[in-house]
């Protein structure tokens, strides 16, 4: 698509081909940050790339903002966990503006989030750093005292998750002093929190000039395992909260532009509790099922709201009304095999011939032993569904836990 030198120029941090696709038919300039192994992809295809290593923090870190300054970037968005902090500092030059390095450490560190948001008066469950297994065991005993347990009643959980993992990876419920000897050393440091009883679910939010352009609100099914959008009638019921909690979370963080994806609690009581907040686009391929429903691209909004050069009547005509314009009900699973020894992968009849099926991305096994998986692991691969009706799709997707799809 022809380019629009009056726009702005955006630099993707991470490697992304849906968020290359989109921005190609953006009316964007763009270059791809990405490490050297996208390079052969990049020059085959006439992607404007620059290679640079988001591992590697050394006394050359300030080389990439002044390369894109260089070259008449604007702005930098990170598509992935990892690359946020590299966006904020990279923001931090190109917008001569240093609190956003600030800003996007708080978005990377778990602890430090988590007090910023109490000290906004969000509620947040109980939280402390762990820093060796002691202080778990001693934080699960304190938990249940606080809870009034005797002795010989079960445990109420606690959660222990990495400061800067991106969603389920390090994640783990512990519910006994045993459990927690199976903790690897090198999780720690980590963050510890008291388990909310609640019904879970995911915000995606894009801002521009510190105000929300569109919210979505995903529904989880399982946490870790299927989610759709948008939410069913009972979890929209709760629309307004949720938007005033985010705009709560917005002015807390001093978020003027640019994507958030905020995970919440609502409780039996209708209270709504703060889980964790991340500044990049969600797992589980929810821009790809936000088009589905909506028909916009979502890479093409990521890119819309951090452009500074984005004008209000180009960001207010972008987006199509939330859940009245949405046309059903898009969700995916993740397969993760049930058994321990795996040959082919074999689709059930059962989810192929409904007709709520889309399509799948499993590919065929590629060793035979499924590997234990820790925490809550990571999928292989997902499957897209879509209907009219929210009811029937969460059934499905929750059905589709108890099949396997490798055998």
């Amino acid at each position: 698509m022809k380019k629009d030198p009056n726009k702005g120029y955006v630099a993707l941090l991470g490697w992304s081909l849906s968020a290359v696709e989109a921005a190609e038919s953006f009316d964007r300039r763009y270059v791809v940050v990405a490490p050297d192994w996208a390079e052969e992809y990049c020059r085959q295809h006439d992607i404007p790339y620059v290679p640079w290593n988001f591992e590697r923090l050394n006394d050359r870190s300030m080389e990439i903002a002044q390369t894109l300054k260089d070259m008449g970037v604007n702005v930098a968005i990170p598509l992935f966990e990892e690359t946020v902090e590299w966006a904020g500092a990279i923001n931090s030059v190109l917008l001569n503006n240093p609190r956003l390095l600030g800003q996007a450490m708080l978005m990377r560190d778990k602890s430090l989030m988590k007090r910023r948001a109490q000290l906004g008066g969000i509620r947040v469950g109980i939280f402390e750093e762990a820093h060796d297994r002691d202080d778990v065991i001693r934080f699960l005993k304190r938990v249940n005292q606080t809870l009034l347990k005797l002795d010989g009643d079960p445990n109420d959980p606690i959660h222990l998750k990495a400061f800067d993992k991106a969603g389920c990876l390090g994640h783990r419920v512990i519910r006994t002093p045993d459990e927690v000897d199976a903790i690897p050393d090198e999780e720690f440091p980590s963050l510890m929190e008291s388990h909310l009883d609640g019904w879970e679910f995911a915000v995606e939010a894009w801002i521009h000039n510190g105000k929300i352009r569109f919210l979505n609100i995903s529904e989880y099914v399982s946490l870790g395992y299927s989610v759709f959008v948008p939410a069913s009638p009972e979890l929209e019921s709760y629309r307004p909260q949720i938007r005033a909690q985010i705009e709560k979370l917005v002015k807390t963080f001093d978020i003027e532009f640019g994507f958030i994806h905020p995970e919440y609690f609502v409780t039996s009581d209708s209270e709504m509790y703060f889980g964790e907040v991340a500044y990049r686009p969600p797992g589980f391929k929810v821009f790809e099922l936000l088009e589905r429903v909506y028909g916009f691209n979502a890479y093409h909004a990521l890119i819309l709201s951090f452009d500074p050069k984005t004008t209000e009547e180009e960001i207010t005509g972008f987006f199509p009304k939330e859940v009245e314009d949405a046309d059903g009900y898009a969700g995916c699973f993740g397969v993760y095999p049930r058994r321990r020894v795996v040959s082919r992968l074999e689709i059930p009849a059962e989810t192929e011939d409904h007709p709520y099926f889309e399509s799948h991305e499993l590919t065929p096994p590629l060793q035979e032993t499924v590997t234990k998986r820790t925490a809550f692991g990571t999928h292989w691969g997902l499957m897209y569904f879509r209907g009219e009706d929210a009811e029937i799709l969460k059934t499905l997707l929750k059905h589709q836990e108890e099949l396997d799809f490798y055998v």
